[in-house]
């Protein structure tokens, strides 16, 4: 891989990966409701969610969902219907105690939800066709990126879950009323909410 590549793969890891997505909104909400410590599963489980992700487009997965249209579209209703019900608990949440059985995504969901997230999916595929696919060196290619985008998954979603945590105190208002928290709550839920037309439209 070229120095030109590598600079080029780093560009589209940061844009892709520090903007807002399904991932990283989730982080923060969970941060910011729960604690960074509870938040941690889920921030942990978006890289090897997404890893796996891009095993499998690299081994010829993505080439069937691009081939299948009607696949694609199950991946895409799949996804929006979890988030849409996820903004849903998340919007309802009140105060931070109530978060606990309200909205709580753990590692193994995490992972699966990798699977149903398009944005994951166009990375990966964006990932597979331009910098591993249809080259002499693609194992050694694949072994360079994957490294990189791992961190890039676990370094994106920290940072919005530790931004999350910073914030607990403040969503928690004066005297603990919540009223703080419970507008930030639905602003996240809005977010998700967003990500979903953002999903079925593309």
């Amino acid at each position: 891989m070229t120095a030109s590549e590598f600079s080029a793969l780093l560009l589209l890891a940061t844009a892709m990966s520090f903007s807002p997505g399904p991932n990283t909104t989730l982080s923060t909400a969970m941060a910011a409701n729960l604690g960074l410590a509870r938040a941690m599963p889920f921030v942990c489980a978006v890289p090897v969610g997404w890893g796996l992700l891009l095993i499998l487009c690299t081994l010829g997965l993505g080439a069937l969902v691009l081939a299948l249209p009607w696949l694609g579209w199950g991946i895409k209703l799949i996804g929006a219907a979890y988030l849409l019900w996820l903004a849903y608990r998340l919007a309802q949440t009140q105060t931070m105690g109530q978060t606990d059985s309200a909205m709580v995504v753990g590692f193994w969901q995490g992972v699966a939800l990798q699977f149903v997230n398009i944005k994951a999916w166009m990375l990966a595929l964006a990932i597979v066709s331009g910098w591993v696919a249809g080259h002499a060196d693609a194992p050694a290619r694949l072994a360079v990126v994957m490294p990189v985008m791992l961190a890039y998954a676990f370094v994106s979603n920290l940072t919005y879950a530790l931004a999350g945590s910073l914030l607990r105190h403040w969503l928690a208002g004066p005297n603990g009323s919540g009223t703080r928290l419970r507008w930030f709550n639905r602003a996240m839920a809005a977010v998700l909410a967003l990500t979903v037309v953002w999903m079925v439209l593309r």
